[in-house]
């Protein structure tokens, strides 16, 4: 899952929302470091990806896009579910709109600012600025985080043809997304995370 799909399934506290956000960016025992619920949520990150990973709908998933996106299948996979999910937010958040969701989530994670690995602090007013999570819900945002990832983290992802592939498979796309998250949502609330 990609960062819309994180901090949604953090509920609604803060700092589990931050530290399921900076997951990937803090590796081994520094979690250690932070606010226990910045650490919890460091550690949610981690268990949603080990159930996402080992998921059957998912490793299905990849494997159909492995022949066009090779061993970046797995990341454009996140990229694509983060996109249904902001489509169809309202059916998975009935109590407020990805809208305020994200300008929400903005205000915490300044407020947080000082809990930010450097890396993060590197690219988080332009993500805020950008307003990247809101923008998913639309395939040009789609196109636009892919495109910021080609230039700064994966120069062989081509955001065209990723945005063509998705277009010409959504139907099938979107049905997997919604067998697997409700699975997902499940998961997180009944572990003892």
């Amino acid at each position: 899952m990609n960062y819309l799909a994180h901090i949604f399934l953090s509920g609604n506290n803060a700092q589990m929302q931050i530290g399921n956000f900076i997951g990937d960016f803090v590796k081994g025992n520094h979690y250690e470091k932070y606010p226990l619920h910045i650490k919890r949520g460091i550690l949610l990150h981690r268990k949603i990806d080990s159930f996402t990973d080992s998921h059957q709908i998912v490793k299905e998933t990849v494997t159909l896009l492995r022949p066009t996106f090779g061993r970046y299948s797995a990341i454009i996979l996140d990229m694509y579910f983060d996109y249904f999910l902001a489509l169809n937010f309202s059916n998975y958040h009935s109590k407020i709109s990805l809208n305020l969701f994200s300008l929400r989530f903005y205000f915490y994670i300044i407020l947080h600012y000082n809990h930010l690995p450097p890396k993060v602090k590197g690219f988080i007013f332009h993500f805020i600025f950008t307003d990247r999570l809101s923008k998913y819900a639309k395939l040009d945002g789609l196109k636009s985080s892919l495109q910021i990832m080609s230039d700064y983290k994966i120069k062989a992802l081509d955001p065209e043809k990723t945005i063509l592939f998705l277009i010409q498979n959504q139907a099938d796309l979107e049905k997997k997304f919604h067998l697997f998250f409700p699975d997902l949502i499940y998961y997180v609330q009944n572990e003892n995370l």
